[in-house]
């Protein structure tokens, strides 16, 4: 793996233009491995220009989507070829096992860009029928154009394939692309960069500007060339560039925070429950925006439920993902790993039970033990702010109208699962809790072909499927007078 990475813009490497640099620390043993050039706002500008050009003429703007759509589809050979690279690099920049990655991530972002490969040449209008125009025939009908350059702003928690969630649908709809890395994780972006030269897709049309957020990101959402920002994070910086870019009228699309529920009933089937429980919070070491945090069980099976996922939280090997036998890598950075122990120590001064855990001390790597709260209620801290860690708090419930309740009273509706053998209640719930996805008997069945997306605190708009293409289109109405 190359030590130095520079920015990727209009089909060149190159260092930033002032010489800044990142480093890049890997987190499961606090060692710098590399630098990664910090983009100014003069090159957020020379990506922006180059985007622009490709778009408003340039050889971009002539592909028909059949054509956008076969390179679409060579763009996922080359990634198909280059997973295992991609993850190793995505983990290592995480502390996360590569086996994570390699299983999950990589998978759903190349069926993303094949997904967004076959929507390319299916974005139809409409006609529509109209009593005409003072009294004179016509023809209406509508044409879908790309909403223009996107400023793709990428968290570092599973960046790969989220990157790959905003640059696949926006490419299938005509749209050109400058990607905002995060700090953390900003290889495989420059490495897709590489990927689409190599396919054939023009320079200029997806351009790479690692950064601060303060420089990059803040500039992509104040520049004028940028026609719609669309973002992955927290929702506090979700707010500052709602703040920021509806001034300018830019489209603004937000995939924001989660403090989802996870409802058993006492019919579940426990084992796969806490199995499935266990997933849906210990994943990625709990750095996951739909992350199961919020497990609501029925009185009666709370005390066993809650043993049981204890001990698979202690089954859980903790340590550096290149040592052998390890499940679990590190959080992210140092900031990530003194927020979780702050949460974990607020949970216990708030009252709740520690069944599994607790703060962790450093040892070379940004650690947490797998934790597991029991007897909390759904007003404490640990319940009502995402900590995005391995921390699970279980929460009783006594019917069902009780657990609607409580997986309502939140200000995130990001995901949710039911964990249940009545397939009506089931439906029931998933119908009554409001979430973007809900899965019923399985944590989070995120897919590219299904439009994914919060409700609430948890964002605006949709990415993946149909729908997350057609976000990246204005709808154009004309009319011809027939008369």
């Amino acid at each position: 793996m190359s030590q130095d990475h520079p920015l990727f813009i209009d089909g060149q490497a190159r260092p930033a233009s002032d010489g800044r640099t990142l480093t890049l620390v890997n987190p499961a043993t606090q060692q710098a491995f590399g630098q990664a050039a910090a983009g100014t706002r003069a090159d957020v500008d020379t990506a922006v220009a180059a985007a622009r050009r490709e778009l408003d003429g340039g050889a971009w703007s002539r592909l028909s989507g059949e054509a956008r759509g076969r390179l679409l589809n060579k763009l996922a050979d080359l990634v198909e070829r280059d997973a295992e690279l991609i993850a190793d690099m995505d983990a290592t920049c995480i502390g996360r096992p590569p086996i994570e990655p390699r299983l999950l991530d990589l998978p759903n972002a190349i069926g993303t860009l094949r997904t967004s490969a076959g929507w390319a040449d299916k974005l139809e209008g409409r006609t529509i029928p109209t009593p005409g125009y003072l009294g004179q025939p016509t023809l209406s009908y509508t044409r879908r154009e790309p909403v223009g350059v996107v400023g793709a702003i990428v968290p570092w928690n599973t960046p790969f394939m989220i990157t790959c969630w905003k640059v696949g649908p926006a490419l299938a709809a005509g749209c050109t692309v400058v990607i905002k890395p995060s700090e953390e994780t900003p290889l495989s972006a420059l490495h897709l960069a590489r990927l689409c030269q190599e396919a054939g897709i023009p320079d200029g049309v997806v351009n790479v500007v690692p950064g601060l957020g303060e420089v990059v990101g803040a500039t992509l959402c104040t520049h004028p060339g940028v026609d719609k920002i669309t973002f992955t994070g927290s929702p506090e910086v979700g707010a500052i560039i709602q703040r920021t870019a509806g001034p300018l009228f830019k489209r603004v699309a937000l995939e924001l925070g989660g403090k989802s529920p996870q409802i058993v009933f006492d019919d579940a089937d426990v084992q796969a429950a806490v199995q499935g429980c266990a997933m849906g919070i210990f994943f990625n070491q709990g750095q996951v925006c739909a992350a199961g945090s919020r497990i609501l069980v029925q009185r009666g099976l709370a005390p066993a439920f809650g043993q049981a996922l204890a001990a698979a939280a202690q089954s859980i090997r903790v340590g550096n993902p290149a040592e052998p036998g390890v499940q679990m890598g590190a959080v992210a950075k140092q900031e990530q790993y003194e927020r979780i122990n702050r949460y974990i120590a607020q949970g216990v001064a708030e009252g709740a039970t520690l069944a599994a855990g607790g703060p962790s001390e450093a040892r070379g790597g940004w650690f947490v033990q797998p934790t597991v709260f029991v007897d909390a209620r759904n007003d404490m801290r640990i319940a009502r702010e995402e900590i995005f860690g391995p921390v699970a708090t279980v929460i009783p419930f006594d019917d069902e109208a009780d657990a609607i309740r409580l997986a309502n009273d939140t200000a995130y509706g990001l995901g949710a699962t039911v964990w249940t053998r009545d397939v009506a209640r089931g439906h029931r719930v998933a119908h009554a809790v409001k979430a973007g996805a809900v899965g019923i008997n399985a944590w989070a069945p995120i897919d590219p072909r299904l439009p994914w997306g919060g409700m609430k605190t948890s964002g605006i708009g949709r990415e993946c499927g149909l729908a997350g293409v057609q976000a990246y289109t204005e709808e154009k109405v004309i009319t011809v007078l027939l008369g």
